[in-house]
C-alpha cells in the first residue's frame, strides 16, 4: 500500500510517496501555481508517473494547503456570514466586528443580530433565549447570507443554548446553510472567540472547492478508493467532512507539517524547527514530537482570535530573498523573487541577487551555476552570510525558553542558505528530504481530537470532568476519522480560573488515534 502527501507552500507545492513501511519512495517539488489547484493536480500527476506505482495500491491521500489562509489574507472567496450573539444588552457595549479591518467587514457582508441568551461566569443564566426574534431574524437574512456564527456568552462553560439555535436555524434555513458554533470552535474570551467562529464560518466555500478539487485530482489520476485527509495546524490529520465543519483548523498547518516531518527524518521528539522557504522561514518547537501550540490570542489577517494555533515564529529571510546594499550595510529581504528564483536568481541567469546566490559563491550551497556568481566580492558576501546568520539566531532566541543550547534541524527548499554554526544551537541537523519535510509530515500524520470546557469542580468532581472532556475529545478524534480503539490520550491542560469562586478549571483534553 502506499500514501501520498501533497503540501502547498507559498512558493514551492511538494509531494510525496510513502510506502506501507513510512519509507520514502518518491518526491517532486514544482513552484506553487496561482490559482494553487494547478500545482496541486501537476505535481500529483508527475509523482504517480516518475514512480509508476498501481495507483489502486494507493490507499491514503493527505493535503496541506493554503487556500484558506490566503481567502482570509486577499480577501477572496469568502462566504457572507449572519453573526448570531446570545447576550444582549448585557454585551451591547462592544459589537461583532470590533476592531476588524474594515473592507474584511464589508466583505463578510457585517450582518449580526445581538439577542437574549448566554451565561454568567459560574454557569447561572445570564438570560434566556428570544426564539421568536430568532426566527425573525433569520427571514430577514434568508437570501442575503451563506453561513451564520451563533455565539453565546460563556459557551466554553454551558452551550446547550447555541446548540438550540442550531437547531431554529436548521428549521429556518435548512441543512445546507453552514452552523459554526463559537463553543466548538474557540476558547475561553468572548470576542477573539467570536471572530474565529465568524472566521470559520466565511471559509467554508473555500475548503468545499479545495477538498472537491483534490478528490477530483485523484479521480483523473486513477486514485478512486484512497482514503483522503486534510492537514490540521496542530500535526495532525482530520477527514473531509470533519474539515468542511472546521476549516480555520486548515490555518498554519504547512509549518506544522514541517514540524512534524522534521521529527520523522532527525528521528526526534524535542528539538527546535526552522521551515526555510523561499520567501520566509518558520521556526517551531517540537514537544513530545508534536509542534507546541500558542497559548496567546493570534492574529489572523488583521483579525484576533484565540483558537488552536501553533506557537511558530516568522521571518522575512527565504532562499529567494533579495540581497542590497545600501549606504554600505547589507540589508536581507523581506522581499523575495519567491517561486521565480530559477528565473531571477543570479545562479540561474536571472538579475537579481538573492540568498541562495551568497551561499553558493561562499560554496554553502551547489546550486545552478557558481561561475555566474563568481563576481560577487568575498567579503561582501561574508558579510551577508553573517547577516543571515544573525537574522536566524534572533528568531531562535525568540523562542527558546531557556538560556541552554537548542537541537535544530534545518528543512525546507530553502534550508541551504542557513550556516551550519549558530549561537545559541547544540547541533544542528539536515537530511537530504529535508527540502520535502512538509509534504512527509502530511503523509505521516496520525488523527487528532481536542475538547475544552470549563468545569467547576465544586460542582462536578475533578475526576469526572477528566473523563467526561476525554470521552468528548475521543468523539471529536473519531468523527475525523480515526480508529477508536487505537486513540490514545496525549495532552492533558488544567488551568485554574482565579476570578472564579466555585474552583472553576478550563480542562483540555487533546488525543490521537490511527487512520482508518
Amino acid at each position: 500500500m502506499y500514501k501520498i502527501g501533497i503540501d502547498v507552500g507559498g512558493t514551492n507545492t511538494d509531494a510525496v510517496i510513502l510506502d506501507g513501511n513510512q519509507k520514502l519512495i518518491h518526491s517532486v517539488k514544482m513552484p506553487t501555481s496561482e490559482d494553487i489547484e494547478t500545482g496541486i493536480t501537476e505535481s500529483l500527476h508527475r509523482v504517480l508517473s516518475e514512480t509508476g506505482i498501481d495507483r489502486s495500491k494507493v490507499t491514503h491521500a493527505m493535503l496541506g494547503t493554503t487556500q484558506c489562509t490566503n481567502a482570509i489574507v486577499e480577501r477572496k472567496k469568502l462566504a457572507k456570514v449572519g453573526v448570531l450573539r446570545l447576550g444582549y444588552p448585557a454585551t451591547a457595549s462592544v459589537l461583532p466586528y470590533t476592531a476588524w479591518p474594515e473592507d474584511m467587514v464589508g466583505y463578510l457582508s457585517g450582518k449580526y443580530k445581538l439577542t437574549g441568551g448566554g451565561y454568567e461566569y459560574d454557569g447561572q443564566v445570564l438570560s434566556e433565549i428570544n426564539e421568536t426574534e430568532i426566527r425573525e431574524t433569520l427571514a430577514e437574512w434568508k437570501g442575503t447570507v451563506e453561513s451564520i456564527a451563533v455565539v453565546g456568552v460563556f459557551s466554553s462553560l454551558k452551550n446547550d443554548q447555541e446548540l438550540a439555535i442550531q437547531k431554529i436555524i436548521e428549521e429556518e434555513l435548512g441543512i445546507d446553510i453552514p452552523v459554526s458554533i463559537s463553543s466548538t470552535v474557540g476558547s475561553v474570551g468572548l470576542i477573539e472567540r467570536e471572530n474565529a467562529t465568524i472566521l470559520n464560518a466565511a471559509l467554508f466555500k473555500v475548503i468545499a472547492a479545495t477538498s472537491d478539487g483534490f478528490e477530483k485530482a485523484l479521480i483523473q489520476e486513477g486514485i478512486e478508493q484512497a482514503e483522503i485527509y486534510l492537514c490540521q495546524n496542530d500535526g495532525t490529520l482530520m477527514s473531509l467532512n470533519y474539515a468542511r465543519q472546521f476549516p480555520i483548523l486548515t490555518i498554519a498547518c504547512g509549518p506544522t507539517n514541517s514540524i512534524r516531518g522534521a521529527s520523522y527524518l532527525a528521528g526526534l521528539k524535542d528539538a527546535m524547527v526552522l521551515d526555510v522557504g523561499g520567501t520566509t522561514s518558520d521556526i517551531g518547537v517540537l514537544t513530545d514530537g508534536f509542534p507546541r501550540e500558542s497559548s496567546l490570542a493570534v492574529d489572523v489577517g488583521g483579525v484576533r482570535t484565540n483558537f488552536r494555533m501553533p506557537d511558530i515564529v516568522s521571518i522575512g529571510l527565504g532562499g529567494g530573498s533579495i540581497v542590497r546594499e545600501k549606504d554600505g550595510e547589507i540589508t536581507i529581504g523581506p522581499d523575495s523573487v519567491g517561486y521565480r528564483i530559477s528565473e531571477e536568481a543570479l545562479v540561474f541567469g536571472g538579475k537579481t541577487m538573492t540568498t541562495t546566490d551568497i551561499a553558493v559563491r561562499l560554496g554553502m550551497a551547489n546550486i545552478g551555476d557558481a561561475q555566474l556568481v563568481a563576481h560577487i566580492p568575498t567579503n561582501f558576501a561574508e558579510k551577508a552570510y553573517e547577516k543571515i546568520a544573525q537574522m536566524t539566531e534572533d528568531a531562535i532566541d525568540k523562542m527558546k525558553t531557556s538560556s541552554s543550547n537548542v537541537n535544530l534541524v534545518l528543512v525546507g527548499g530553502g534550508s541551504v542558505i542557513i550556516p551550519d554554526e549558530i549561537a545559541g544551537v547544540a547541533t544542528v541537523f539536515r537530511d537530504k528530504n529535508g527540502p520535502v519535510a512538509n509534504a512527509i509530515g502530511a503523509s505521516i500524520s496520525q488523527i487528532s481530537g481536542q475538547y475544552e470546557q470549563i468545569y467547576i469542580y465544586s460542582q462536578i468532581e475533578r475526576e469526572v470532568a477528566l473523563q467526561d472532556a476525554e470521552q468528548k475529545a475521543r468523539e471529536q478524534a473519531r468523527l475525523a476519522g480515526a480508529v477508536a480503539d487505537t486513540i490514545e490520550v496525549v495532552e492533558v491542560e488544567e488551568i485554574p480560573l482565579a476570578y472564579h469562586p466555585g474552583n472553576a478549571t478550563r480542562l483540555r483534553v487533546k488525543v490521537v488515534g490511527n487512520l482508518i
